[in-house]
């Protein structure tokens, strides 16, 4: 930007080169940085099944989800505290067994798991993605099946 005078104006420049978030943002952090996922999965499983089954608060798990899963898991969560005040069902802690993970990592600090948990009635299958971000694993995806 020049005035009449010919003058140019460096700080317009320079706002346009400058990305917040590149700094201050959430940081990609390469796998060779970060523990193994798997506890962090096995774990963060049974906190969103007892977070769907009302045993536990959401914002317990709230540190290791991205802000879409957040908001994804609480839509879940008001549609299941509906469907239990519907039928008068108690809220239950519930008794789960991990059966197996299953861990793909499509490229360097992002993995791709499937769990397989039993319950009591079913057998079902937590699908997750993790990103390293900021030295530490979070999800940005979370499918219950």
């Amino acid at each position: 930007m020049s005035d009449s005078a010919g003058i140019v104006d460096s700080s317009a420049t320079e706002r346009a080169r400058f990305d917040p978030d590149e700094f201050f943002g959430l940081q990609p952090t390469a796998a060779s940085d970060l523990p193994d996922p798997t506890p962090l999965l096995e774990n963060l499983t049974r906190c969103v099944i007892e977070v769907l089954a009302g045993a536990r608060e959401l914002e317990q798990i709230s540190r290791w989800v991205s802000d879409d899963v957040y908001r994804h898991l609480l839509k879940r969560v008001v549609l299941s505290t509906r469907a239990r005040a519907a039928r008068n069902a108690r809220v239950a802690r519930p008794a789960i067994t991990i059966s197996s993970v299953h861990l793909s990592r499509p490229r360097d600090g992002v993995v791709e798991a499937t769990v397989v948990v039993f319950g009591r009635a079913r057998a079902r299958a937590v699908a997750f993605r993790l990103e390293g971000l900021d030295r530490r694993w979070r999800a940005t995806a979370i499918h219950v099946l």
